[in-house]
């Protein structure tokens, strides 16, 4: 029977042909392994021919009783094994091909091992196609096999039968067989691939894992959970995690009721006494949607977490006396303040103290004698706290009552009558007995919504109307609403016609590099050039801009003319630098912000990279918003800066997630580095942290050169302050540019 032969077996025969290869003359092959050879092949193909070997066997029992002999090669084409029929098997070791030969066309001429090595398809070679004649009896059929994943050659697998049994049906089995093997190797290779990268990941993660079957009986405790747990593995593994008082619960849930846990903070005591804190996730697994287990891991953050307390105590606490500071009776306002404002009316009351005489004090016996007098005088003021009472020294001689959640007001007078009843007696301190009395000033905080500057001015003015009347006394607040509201209304007028008007005006601070002194960048500081009033600087008219929404629009006018002039500056040949931009609270949760800003750095062709956003901390508070909306700004290239660090929502967890670039310590830690060995601390911490985290350090309001050398000292990486330049006009600035460079 005529058969069209392929082109590529054609030419293989034409080949063999010129060369002169007689095909009336038995081929051998000329090349074979030694047995150790042999050996140490079959080996490293173990597995290998353990799955070639089972599909093949699957293959002949399938065709039990057809004389079938199946030779299988690796990728060079070495013989490693001949199943099947053992006539056919006989006859071929008689010509010399047995297991360890080396099938080669130059040897053996047109031959299935090689053609099938050589083409990604199954090939056959039926009768004549072979090139000798003894093999035009014989129908052969061959295909290579390949690790799937990277089209790496194996070997291959060929069909040897007399050629009355020829059937292109053997063809497609062969293709089944192969594509069997190619599957099962290939799950083979990725079941060890992912048993060793779990035996990594187990030994080498730096979080503690715990695996459970579907019944919460423990399967895997690695390491890390051992040391995080103080538990040895064998007292936990086939035991019920159920029984776990740290985990035990969470695990019950996730296997009852397929909950999942993440970032939940534990805190407990370990075996050895030690107070641990960590962050737990714990989910269940499925296998082809059925529940098979629940997986749990633990990352240890004790150090962190502890770090974090530190600092936080350190920022709003006072060092002398140990009561809070400035900073955390104002978070505590602030808290109060937005808790009205959603309609939670609350009873509040501040108690401003200053104490009588105290500078003739401090300046006669000296600060030592001074402040253990402070010391004796918070003993007193504690003894006067109620339920629901704070207490804080926020200042010199100065301390506050923040009295909340009380039933009326003539409690507000029990307390400043109990205050000043504990100045009463003298004060003893290394012996010496001082006198003095203590002025105090009250605001009861409004109907109306009042910032906390505005309730502790109120408070601030009330003590110095009872230091006038004679002192040693309580003086109450009164507020004129009316005249309020309407200078409220006036600059509000004021502040829109500004707008309109174009009054606003930008003043540039320079901010250098600590190391080289070179100019590195500019903060725009808005003013308003008031047509009666002169130049108004923004303490005076953002809380009204706050309250009216006009902040929006205004900080839109800031980022647009601060990116014209920076641009304005390149296109006239300057270095090109960045320009620090103040977003306010409202500004940073409109919803347009990025598309707003996409469209200014497209109008003025100012690139991104030369554009600084400062954040405030608050604007953490809704961690899922701010984090999507600081991320699209990086996606801009746009800088994000956390301004006056320190003074509001300081938490280590957004430091770490949020992509920020730089962090400016406030200017109030910075003024206090001279004379406070806490703010010297604080300051420390923050360029520690900030550095660990990969940000720079922006040190803002530095007036001297102790304060400059300090912050040298510790590795502050820029500086911004008047003892460089105050704030200047884009005039002024541009004179000065060249000089800066």
């Amino acid at each position: 029977m005529n058969r069209k032969e392929p082109e590529y077996i054609a030419e293989s025969k034409e080949r063999y042909r010129e060369k002169g290869m007689d095909p009336n003359v038995i081929p051998a092959p000329k090349k074979f392994l030694t047995e150790e050879e042999l050996s140490k092949k079959r080996k490293s193909y173990r597995e290998i021919l353990s799955v070639v070997s089972f599909f093949s066997n699957k293959l002949l029992d399938s065709l039990k009783g057809t004389p079938i002999l199946v030779v299988i090669s690796d990728s060079d084409g070495y013989l490693l094994d001949l199943v099947g029929d053992e006539t056919i098997k006989s006859t071929v070791e008689n010509f010399g091909i047995k297991v360890g030969s080396l099938f080669t066309q130059e040897d053996t001429g047109t031959n299935v091992v090689s053609l099938a090595l050589q083409h990604k398809e199954p090939i056959s070679l039926i009768g004549e196609n072979h090139y000798h004649t003894f093999l035009h009896e014989v129908a052969c059929y061959g295909a290579a096999f390949h690790y799937t994943d990277e089209d790496n050659l194996l070997g291959s697998i060929c069909l040897m039968l007399p050629i009355t049994f020829e059937n292109s049906l053997f063809l497609t089995m062969l293709s089944q067989v192969v594509d069997s093997i190619e599957r099962e190797l290939l799950l083979r290779k990725q079941n060890k691939k992912l048993n060793i990268l779990n035996q990594i990941m187990l030994s080498k993660t730096r979080n503690g894992i715990i695996i459970t079957d579907k019944n919460g009986i423990t399967i895997e405790f690695n390491g890390v959970a051992q040391k995080i747990l103080n538990q040895s593995r064998r007292s936990i593994i086939g035991k019920k995690i159920f029984n776990s008082h740290t985990t035990g619960d969470y695990f019950k849930l996730v296997l009852e009721k397929q909950v999942k846990f993440e970032n939940e903070e534990l805190k407990f005591t370990n075996d050895r006494g030690e107070q641990i804190v960590c962050l737990f996730d714990a989910q269940p697994i499925y296998e082809e949607g059925v529940l098979i287990g629940a997986f749990g891991q633990f990352r240890d953050i004790t150090e962190r977490f502890l770090m974090e307390e530190k600092y936080n105590y350190l920022a709003y606490h006072d060092d002398l006396t140990d009561l809070p500071n400035r900073r955390y009776i104002k978070k505590e306002m602030e808290t109060i303040i937005k808790s009205n404002k959603v309609g939670n009316k609350r009873n509040v009351a501040i108690l401003l103290l200053d104490l009588d005489r105290f500078k003739v004090i401090n300046d006669t016996f000296g600060h030592s004698k001074a402040d253990l007098l402070l010391v004796e005088v918070t003993k007193r003021l504690l003894a006067c706290l109620g339920k629901n009472d704070k207490l804080a020294r926020i200042g010199g001689d100065e301390f506050i009552f923040l009295l909340k959640d009380y039933h009326d007001n003539d409690y507000v007078t029990e307390v400043a009558n109990r205050i000043l009843a504990q100045f009463k007696l003298p004060f003893t301190v290394d012996a010496h007995e001082f006198h003095t009395t203590v002025s105090i000033g009250i605001a009861v905080y409004p109907d109306q919504i009042l910032s906390v500057e505005s309730f502790m001015i109120q408070a601030d003015n009330a003590m110095y109307e009872a230091k006038t009347k004679g002192k040693n006394r309580y003086a109450f607040y009164s507020l004129d609403k009316l005249n309020h509201s309407i200078e409220s209304w006036k600059m509000e007028t004021d502040l829109r016609n500004a707008l309109e008007k174009d009054e606003f005006i930008l003043h540039y601070q320079p901010q250098f590099c600590n190391k080289s002194g070179s100019i590195i960048g500019v903060e725009a500081l808005i003013r308003w050039n008031h047509p009666k009033h002169g130049l108004i600087y923004p303490d005076k008219f953002i809380r009204i801009s706050e309250e009216t929404g006009l902040i929006t629009e205004i900080g839109e006018w800031v980022i647009k003319q601060a990116c014209i002039q920076n641009k304005q500056w390149q296109d006239e040949g300057g270095k090109p630098i960045k320009v620090a931009v103040n977003l306010s609270t409202q500004q940073f949760f409109r919803p347009n912000l990025v598309v707003f800003l996409k469209e200014v750095l497209e109008q003025t062709k100012l690139d991104p990279e030369y554009l600084v956003l400062e954040i405030t901390e608050s604007m953490a508070v809704d961690f899922d918003y701010s984090i999507k909306v600081l991320r699209e700004l990086k996606d801009l290239g746009i800088g994000i800066s956390i301004d006056d660090f320190g003074t509001g929502y300081s938490s280590l967890n957004y430091l770490k997630k949020f992509p920020l670039d730089y962090l400016k310590i406030d200017r109030t830690f910075v003024r206090d580095i001279m004379n406070d060995d806490n703010a010297v601390n604080i300051v420390k911490t923050i360029i520690t942290l900030a550095h660990n985290l990969n940000l720079k350090v922006i040190g803002e309001g530095v007036e001297t050169e102790e304060q400059l050398k300090l912050l040298k000292e510790y590795n502050c990486d820029n500086i911004q302050g008047f003892l460089f330049s105050k704030p200047v006009p884009a005039e002024e600035f541009r004179e000065n540019l060249r000089s800066l460079f």
